[in-house]
């Protein structure tokens, strides 16, 4: 019964970066993963991974795609102790060909562990740092609906993983983890309209290290609720002080700064369920960025979203789930745009969306999934539209689309 308890507690109290969180209204999932990040693995070398594939139909399309969305391998390896090797390969898309559009294969991370005490570690490498609530729960067992959240996608653009350095650890006499960690920056030339940040991240391949940025996180419980709040602060500009004063732009390690701001709360209740976050990105030189690069970005995005659960077979004696939930998501990528020279406000880019759906999981482990999307976005801007095709319809602010998928972890 000890080493039960000493199992679960030191699960929960983990403040790994991937460790694969699941609350009382889902089950908890023990990847390999997790019991290497526990030190309770029986192997020394671990083999771990996840997986999905999904058909979406877009009904104003008229169209269906089918795709292999992602297989992820996981290998880890535990030298002994206190030190600790992490690392995960996606493929995406399925096939990456020359010469083709689509297919990605990256490493989504590749970090050292090192356990400092019980309570306290630091990684080193290509990680993931602690923002928002799917960073840390991306798998798809993890997460309710086919596609991940569209706030963390479009606004905090999740699974973000960049280079650097991490101390997390959690309080002695208080429900309480913390992270800070010192990473590489964004880089600004890479920012496009339409996209948030995303484009502007290195993932760890030829990061500009002229610049760099601190995230930092707290997470506390308090009865069937859990709190976090984290936020990001960093430069945009790797270029040197040379070239980035010829554009106008500040240098140096924090120069046209980029500030984000996360907070979440989710509360488990038996089969009950439910989560909220919300997020604010300012980016105050924006108007600087769009000088240099002919871009049009925004000063201000925001992104926000709640959902409610049910497993209507919680607590079987199978470990079998069937969750039915709804999330409402809204966000806008140019909530505040550069007064001179005068951002293009694009209003597609303000989206509210109604997603609906089950999830069924046989086994912990295993899910299958459908949902139904209902989108609505601003106006399009004439202003915006250069080249259009002569068969282009008329945009419609209003879409609906049908999910369905299946996913794995192990």
């Amino acid at each position: 019964m000890k080493k039960v308890v000493s199992l679960v507690v030191g699960i929960v109290v983990s403040a790994n970066s991937f460790a694969q969180y699941r609350t009382q209204a889902q089950q908890l999932v023990l990847s390999n993963e997790d019991s290497l990040n526990a030190g309770i693995s029986s192997s020394k070398t671990v083999i771990s991974g996840y997986g999905s594939a999904f058909y979406q139909r877009d009904f104003n399309k008229k169209e269906s795609a089918l795709n292999l969305e992602r297989v992820v391998l996981f290998v880890g390896h535990q030298f002994n102790n206190k030190i600790s090797f992490f690392s995960e390969m996606e493929v995406e898309d399925a096939k990456v060909a020359g010469g083709e559009n689509g297919g990605e294969i990256s490493m989504e991370q590749a970090y050292l562990k090192f356990n400092l005490n019980p309570k306290q570690y630091i990684v080193a490498g290509l990680f993931v740092p602690r923002i928002g609530l799917l960073n840390e729960n991306h798998l798809p067992v993890n997460f309710n609906g086919v596609e991940r959240p569209l706030v963390e996608q479009q606004v905090i653009p999740a699974t973000w993983r960049e280079l650097g350095v991490a101390f997390y650890g959690s309080l002695n006499h208080a429900p309480v983890n913390y992270s800070l960690a010192v990473i590489n920056g964004l880089n600004s030339a890479n920012f496009e309209h339409g996209s948030g940040i995303r484009d502007g991240r290195a993932e760890g391949r030829n990061a500009t290290a002229n610049n760099l940025a601190i995230t930092a996180s707290v997470q506390s419980t308090w009865k069937d609720f859990k709190f976090q709040l984290a936020g990001y602060v960093g430069g945009t500009v790797g270029l040197n002080k040379r070239s980035a004063d010829s554009l106008g732009l500040n240098s140096g390690a924090f120069g046209t700064t980029l500030y984000l701001g996360e907070a979440d709360v989710q509360y488990n209740h038996k089969a009950f369920s439910a989560k909220a976050l919300a997020t604010y990105i300012s980016y105050p030189d924006a108007v600087k960025v769009n000088t240099a690069y002919s871009k049009n970005l925004a000063s201000g995005m925001y992104g926000a979203y709640a959902e409610v659960a049910y497993n209507w077979l919680f607590n079987n004696k199978n470990n079998k789930q069937f969750i039915s939930f709804v999330r409402a998501e809204i966000f806008d990528l140019n909530a505040e745009t550069p007064a001179a020279p005068k951002a293009i406000y694009d209003g597609t880019e303000k989206q509210t969306h109604i997603i609906a759906g089950i999830s069924y999981l046989p086994v912990p482990n295993v899910v299958i999934k459908t949902d139904v999307r209902l989108a609505h976005t601003g106006a399009q801007n004439p202003d915006l539209i250069t080249n259009p095709a002569p068969n282009a319809l008329p945009y419609q602010q209003n879409n609906s689309f049908f999910n369905l998928s299946i996913g794995y972890s192990f």
